[in-house]
C-alpha cells in the first residue's frame, strides 16, 4: 500500500466517524449560532472539526491542517477540512449535509473524501487512482463523469454565498439567465455535494462564487480523478483560493463558462490582474 493510499483509508475512516457525531446531533434540533448575518455554526460543526483535528494531530502530527472553525496550521502536507459543508441545512435537519476532507501536498490536492451521513453516501479519490463511490455496505463503484456537451442538454447546480448582501456579485444574474438556458438548474445547499454529484455524473457541471478551499478541495479532486474539468470563472487554475469556480465533466466547460457574466472585484473574488 502507498502512503497516498494509507492516508486516503485514514481520511475515509476519519469522514465516516465524522458523519457518525453528526448524525448524532441530529437526535433534537441543533443549537444555532451566527458567525455573520447569514452563515450559521452549530455546536455539532466545532465538535466535529475538533473531532478531526485532533485524530490528524495523533495520527500525522508533522501535517498541518486549514478546517473552517478556527484550525489552522501549515504544512507541506495540510488537511483542508469543512466539518459541515451545509450547515444551514443541518440546522434545518434537511439531507444535504457533508463532511469534507482534501489533502493539499507539494503538488497540489492530493486526495478527498466527502461523506454525507444521513444520505450514507461516501465519495473518495486519490490523485491517479480514480474517484469512486459507495453507498451503506454496497460494492463501491468508480465514478465517471457525465459526456453531456451542450448547455440546453444539462443539468447544471450552483449556490449563493453568506455574504451576497455585501457584494455585487450575488449570482443571481446566472442563475436566472442559466435558468432559461439549460435543461435544470439546482441548489441543494452544499458545495461539497454539488461537486461530488458532478464527479458522478448527477450534475453535468457546477459554478459559484464566495468559495473558501474547506468547500472546494475535496470534490475538486473527485472530479478531476473521474475525469472532469475544474477552474476558476477565467479558466485559470485559482479554484482553490480564488473564491470562484467552474467545475464541470470537460464537455461542457467552455459552453458553460462562456454563459456566465464575469465576477467583478468585490475583496473576495480575486479578478486576475487585480487581487
Amino acid at each position: 500500500m502507498s502512503d497516498l493510499d494509507a492516508l486516503l483509508e485514514f481520511g475515509k475512516q476519519l469522514a465516516l466517524e465524522a458523519g457518525q457525531i453528526q448524525l448524532a446531533g441530529l437526535s433534537a434540533t441543533p443549537e444555532i449560532h451566527l458567525k455573520s448575518k447569514r452563515e450559521l455554526v452549530t455546536p455539532i460543526d466545532v465538535e466535529t472539526e475538533e473531532h478531526v483535528v485532533a485524530r490528524i494531530q495523533a495520527a500525522y502530527p508533522d501535517h498541518g491542517y486549514l478546517a473552517e472553525e478556527k484550525h489552522d496550521r501549515p504544512g507541506a502536507w495540510r488537511w483542508i477540512v469543512d466539518p459541515i459543508d451545509g450547515t444551514t441545512n443541518y440546522a434545518q435537519r434537511l439531507p444535504s449535509f457533508a463532511v469534507s476532507l482534501g489533502l493539499e501536498d507539494p503538488e497540489g490536492i492530493a486526495l478527498g473524501v466527502v461523506y454525507a451521513p444521513y444520505l450514507d453516501e461516501l465519495f473518495w479519490a486519490r490523485r491517479g487512482g480514480g474517484a469512486w463511490f459507495q453507498r451503506g455496505d454496497g460494492e463501491p463503484r468508480r465514478l465517471q463523469v457525465s459526456a453531456v456537451s451542450e448547455v440546453g442538454d444539462a443539468v447544471l447546480a450552483t449556490g449563493f454565498a453568506y455574504v451576497r448582501h455585501e457584494s455585487a456579485n450575488t449570482n443571481l444574474d446566472n442563475w436566472a439567465h442559466l435558468a432559461m438556458r439549460a435543461r435544470g438548474v439546482r441548489r441543494i445547499g452544499s458545495a461539497a455535494l454539488d461537486l461530488a454529484y458532478v464527479a458522478d455524473g448527477r450534475f453535468d457541471g457546477f459554478w459559484e462564487m464566495h468559495l473558501k478551499p474547506y468547500d472546494v478541495a475535496a470534490g475538486a479532486c473527485l472530479i478531476t480523478e473521474a475525469g472532469g474539468r475544474v477552474t476558476d470563472f477565467w479558466g485559470g487554475e485559482n479554484w482553490l483560493h480564488g473564491q470562484s469556480v467552474v467545475a464541470t465533466n470537460g464537455a461542457l466547460h467552455a459552453a458553460l463558462r462562456a454563459e456566465l457574466a464575469v465576477p467583478t472585484d468585490d475583496g473576495w473574488v480575486q479578478v486576475p490582474g487585480e487581487g
